[in-house]
């Protein structure tokens, strides 16, 4: 399938006005019949049908149109409950604190370099737990966050890099050795609610474009693979909080990283970010917010 292909704009997907091709999940759109990830989806799709619920980690304000149109489906209930990390805060159950989704294992010295830092001048990178990238996407990275003069936070887990170990240029860390902070792993959601991170440069994962939006923070998008296209496209154009990566080289992420820190248009997004922020603390506050209200209902109509 050529690029032009990809361009095609999808107009009858219900609950999403217009789509690219391309912002569809590559197993999704494939024109293979016998594609392994197409037949599991299928398969998954048909069993949903037999569930008593179905239960997402998104909220009204957010999705209100796709949310609307899985009423006109032949599906269970849905329930919208998330974000589900706001909604754990009004939860009174404290050993739910102990529980984590992280492969990884965290380092939180990162939260000490952040508290350094001026309010809103940190970008953070953190391109997810299994995403993976080439050894020369990499370097291009590295030098599009040392030439943007922006100080960041970058994690860089040690199988990042396809194949090889995870090896940056020595120019580079002595370039950025006073402006920039490399960790294996931290505490995201606490670095994302951090008031020194201005941004987020991500892979657009669902839990990491959640946690962005509670932390009110916008995004740089560069998705690799499943729903992450998705994700971009609503991060991008209909949230206005997002900035996609086309080309994955330097200067287009220099300037990327320049116009989300310091830009009107980041400045834009940065309001719009806050602006979500607030609509998901009131989807999870109680006794009115739409995601408590689905919660209480959840437990009441399916649970008991």
């Amino acid at each position: 399938m050529t690029n032009g292909y990809l361009e095609t704009t999808i107009d009858w997907i219900p609950g999403i006005k217009e789509i690219r091709l391309k912002d569809i999940p590559s197993f999704i759109r494939t024109t293979d019949p016998n594609d392994l990830m197409l037949d599991f989806l299928s398969v998954e799709c048909q069993r949903s049908q037999k569930a008593s619920a179905i239960i997402l980690n998104t909220f009204d304000a957010i999705e209100h149109d796709v949310l609307e149109a899985f009423s006109s489906t032949n599906l269970p209930p849905v329930y919208s409950i998330g974000p589900l990390n706001f909604l754990l805060k009004d939860v009174t159950d404290n050993e739910l604190d102990t529980i984590g989704s992280n492969l990884w294992k965290e380092e939180t010295e990162c939260l000490e370099w952040l508290e350094s830092k001026e309010p809103n001048s940190v970008v953070y990178v953190n391109f997810g737990s299994i995403t993976v990238m080439t050894s020369e996407q990499m370097v291009e990275f590295a030098w599009g966050l040392a030439n943007s003069k922006i100080p960041f936070l970058w994690v860089i887990r040690p199988d990042l890099v396809a194949g090889e170990k995870a090896v940056l240029p020595l120019e580079f860390l002595e370039e950025t050795k006073d402006r920039g902070l490399l960790s294996s792993w931290c505490p995201q959601e606490e670095v994302l609610g951090h008031p020194s991170i201005g941004g987020f440069l991500t892979h657009n994962g669902w839990n990491s474009t959640l946690e962005s939006v509670c932390g009110g923070v916008p995004m740089i998008c560069w998705q690799f693979f499943a729903e992450q296209q998705t994700n971009c496209r609503f991060c991008c154009n209909e949230w206005g909080i997002g900035l996609e990566i086309e080309d994955a080289k330097r200067d287009k992420i220099e300037g990327l990283v320049r116009e989300l820190m310091d830009g009107e248009k980041g400045k834009e997004m940065k309001e719009k970010a806050l602006r979500l922020k607030e609509l998901a603390k009131d989807a999870t506050s109680g006794p009115y917010g739409s995601s408590f209200v689905n919660f209480d209902n959840l437990i009441r109509n399916v649970l008991l």
